[in-house]
């Protein structure tokens, strides 16, 4: 939307005005509203563990009652190894990676249907709401981290893994363009279900079989070569779960030119998915 002077005679006369057409992602505008981000990650945070029993409890349990899952059906019941780290923190690091992921997705998979009543009333850019949930995601990811951290030191002073340490200060970036990588998904997918409400029923279903297919509860060399392998080495997700694993347990595949191309393949589904979703919003209430 713009904004226009109607001369000096005027100068507190502001007209509002559709943009030209075309695809646009309006950073500029965002950043204008980084204020109304933080509200809106605070607020969603909050909102999500109101009237629950254990509260903020639940971003520890679900990766805890997850790594035991996967423990006993991965690690006993399928025998698949886990390159020599100990079980609870290879699936604990893996689902608490995923779990970033997965919500910065799946939150953000039906932006529009859920806000529609807010986007009714009151404008400010639209792609505020998906940056306020990919930051939650990073929020919760932080505080299971903290328990990823605690294990990491137990083992490794036993000498359990070698995490290559000289490397953690990559950790960061890779672990944000895991969450970034979720919500440029989500923002695609959102700007889908406003049409084809039926994508909505899908998305939870898609990210349950991404998961087998992303080298999450299991170590990718456990795939024999083959193109199932390949298919999923070629998984963005794959290569930094893999890269993250390498880095923090020391055992994982570092492949820089994978890694490249996965984060190639971010920044372009952010700029097409950021760009669809600035078109739909124009008349997305046409079709909410």
């Amino acid at each position: 939307m713009k904004t226009q002077n109607q001369g000096p005679a005027a100068p507190y006369h502001v007209r509002l005005q559709a943009e030209d057409g075309g695809l646009h992602l309006k950073l500029g505008e965002v950043w204008a509203y980084r204020d109304l981000v933080l509200l809106m990650t605070k607020k969603t945070f909050t909102m999500t563990y109101q009237q629950t029993i254990l509260g903020p409890l639940w971003i520890i349990l679900n990766p805890v009652l997850s790594s035991l899952i996967y423990m006993f059906i991965f690690g006993h019941v399928a025998a698949i190894g886990t390159d020599g780290v100990p079980q609870i923190l290879f699936y604990f690091l893996s689902s608490s990676v995923w779990g970033m992921f997965a919500y910065s997705l799946t939150s953000n998979a039906s932006t529009f249907v859920s806000n529609a009543n807010l986007f009714g009333k009151v404008y400010f850019p639209r792609l505020v709401m998906p940056l306020s949930e990919m930051l939650v995601s990073c929020l919760r990811f932080l505080v299971q981290l903290a328990i990823v951290l605690v294990l990491l030191a137990i083992y490794a002073a036993r000498g359990d893994v070698s995490p290559e340490w000289k490397y953690f200060f990559f950790l960061p970036f890779l672990f944000l363009q895991v969450s970034f990588l979720g919500m440029s998904a989500g923002v695609l997918l959102s700007s889908l279900t406003t049409r084809y409400r039926d994508l909505m029923h899908l998305v939870n279903i898609g990210v349950n079989l991404l998961m087998y297919g992303s080298a999450v509860v299991y170590p990718l060399s456990a795939i024999p070569e083959g193109p199932l392998r390949t298919l999923i080495r070629h998984n963005p997700v794959t290569g930094l779960m893999e890269l993250i694993r390498r880095i923090m347990l020391g055992r994982g595949e570092a492949d820089p030119g994978l890694y490249m191309g996965g984060l190639a393949f971010t920044v372009l589904l952010f700029v097409l998915g950021t760009m669809i979703f600035n078109r739909v919003q124009r008349n997305f209430a046409d079709t909410v």
